[in-house]
Order: C-alpha cells, then structure tokens, then sequence
C-alpha cells in the first residue's frame, strides 16, 4: 500500500511541475497483441463507388480484403506477436463491439482499416439533339374582336445527360484522436479491470488499482497522454512507408469529430484511410491484390519499426 501511495505521488509531482519521472531500471514496454479492424461490414457497406464507370466498390470488402492480407502479413514478420482480427467474413459489428474485443483482448496497439471518399461534383454533357415545336403568338384585331393567334415552329435544341464526375483527390492518410477527444479515452482506461502495468517504472504491475482516485485519474490522464504521442508515433512512421511506396502520402490528421474506436480502445490506436474510393486510379488500387498487398507491407514495416523503438531500453520516462 505505501509503494503504491509513494508511486502515485511520484507520479502526481511529476504531473503537476511538468517534470520527466526517471527510474534507474525502466523495463520497456513490449509489444504483444495487435487488433487489425476491418472498417464497416454486413448491413454497412460504407463509402462506394458512385462516379461515372466506376467499379462501384464497396469500402467493407476493400478493408476486409486488405485486413485480411494485413494479418498475413504480420504474423509472417512478427511471429511472436499476437494478432487478432475483430471480423474475418462480412458482417456487422457496432463501433463498441470493435473496442470491447480490443479491450477484452488487451491490445497494445489498434489499426483501424478504412477507405476515404468524398462529394462528387455533377457534370453535365451533350448527348444529341431534339427537334421541339414553339409556338409564336401575336394577336390580331382591337376590343372584344381581338383575336391571338400561335403559329407552331420547329427548333432543334441540344439534349444532355448528367453524370457524377470521379474525385481528383488521392492518397493514403493516417487519423488518430483528437486531443479534445480524450474522455472516452480516459473511460476505456479507468474501466481497465485486474492487472495493468505503469510503463514509466520497473516492477509496477499491481492488481485492481482504483483508477477513480485522484492519484487514478492522474495516471489515467498520463496513460491518455502517452497513448497519443504513441499514436502520433506510428501514424508518423506509418506515413513514411507510405511515402516509399510512392503513393501519395497525406499525413497524420486528427479528426475534429470523434472516431469511438480511437477514443474508447485502451492502447494506442490509428485508423488507416488507405485511398479514395470515389478515385479511379484509387479504386483500382484498392481492389488490387497488388495494392492491397503493398498496403498490408508497408503497414507491417511501420509496425516494426514502431515495435523496434517501443521495446529498445530508455531512462526517461517522456
């Protein structure tokens, strides 16, 4: 109970003066269990294809496809890490369900697999020609005698069709929690039940820790912090494998809107825009097994460069 009380406090000055807490032995964190999420599925079909020949792409099949083949590939690279699927088959799961299984699962790092789109302009094309009849009226006569006569004419008059003209915008992007977004955060993590690990210290695994203390709530506030910047980590290498891939690679972006899964996972999370479905060129990219399986690798090669820093030995607890 006193080295509880001691570290809390520890941890709480830290907090407050904006000081780095340092231990002498700091045992990195591992990375153990991954959650691949397949965006959509089942009734929610998620963005599709709508421009003009498109390949009408439903974006639940592209992240499934590319889920799929992200699971291969990191159970090939990185063996002894557990990987764990929310769905394999075309189904529906509930945004909370998606969490539930990370938590449950105690992931220590969600990818949230998605395909972005856009409003579509409409355009407008001629497609032939029509001949209509008019009419030009004028009248004839004064008083109750005036007469109004139509004489019928013939005119030919363009006919057009209207279409829904494709995105110009392409790309990969990477999204993680906003940081005005932190509370569902803070309740994933003060939900935690049984054993949870201090990353800062060595040897600081305690059992049913009461996350509702104000000492709690303070190590729950550096949980979320620390979720963000490792957030921010692998968003960031992940943007880099995607920029050697040669695709356009948009960068790290926080959602003014909530996204759940990123809020209410308890471990770091990004979710994974892997191009635009209402794009040509990244439609077909998207439903490529060649696209797919170069985003699946280069979404593994972030993953272990991340793993590669996360585990190397540090003093500070930054």
């Amino acid at each position: 109970m006193l080295k509880h009380t001691f570290y809390s406090v520890f941890i709480l000055l830290s907090i407050c003066t904006g000081l780095p807490y340092i231990t002498s032995a700091q045992t990195p964190k591992r990375l153990k269990t991954i959650i691949v999420d397949a965006g959509h599925g089942g009734t929610d079909n998620g963005a599709v294809g709508q421009y003009e020949n498109s390949l009408r792409s439903k974006e639940k099949d592209v992240t499934l496809a590319i889920s799929k083949k992200l699971v291969a590939e990191l159970k090939k690279q990185l063996p002894e890490v557990n990987t764990i699927a929310t769905r394999t088959s075309d189904v529906y799961q509930d945004p909370r369900e998606k969490a539930n299984i990370a938590n449950e699962n105690k992931g220590d790092l969600f990818l949230c697999i998605h395909a972005d789109s856009g409003p579509l302009k409409t355009g407008r094309r001629q497609i032939g020609t029509r001949t209509v009849t008019r009419y030009h009226v004028s009248y004839k006569g004064k008083g109750k005698k005036r007469k109004k006569i139509s004489k019928p004419y013939e005119v030919v008059e363009p006919v057009y069709e209207h279409f829904k003209m494709p995105l110009t915008r392409n790309g990969t992007s990477v999204w993680i929690f906003a940081a005005h977004k932190t509370s569902e955060k803070l309740k994933a993590i003060m939900k935690e039940e049984g054993e949870f690990e201090i990353e800062a210290g060595s040897d600081s695994t305690y059992s049913s820790f009461d996350f509702n203390t104000p000492e709690g709530k303070a190590i729950a506030q550096v949980y979320a912090k620390r979720y963000q910047e490792k957030s921010d980590r692998i968003a960031t290498l992940l943007n880099e494998e995607v920029d050697k891939t040669g695709r356009p690679a948009l960068g790290i972006n926080q959602r003014q809107k909530g996204i759940w899964v990123l809020q209410a996972t308890n471990m770091p999370a990004i979710l994974i825009e892997t191009g635009f479905i209402n794009n040509p060129e990244d439609e077909r990219y998207l439903n490529s097994d060649k696209g797919q399986q170069e985003l699946a690798e280069a979404i593994t090669q972030a993953v272990i460069r991340y793993k590669a820093q996360l585990e190397t030995p540090h003093t500070t607890g930054n």
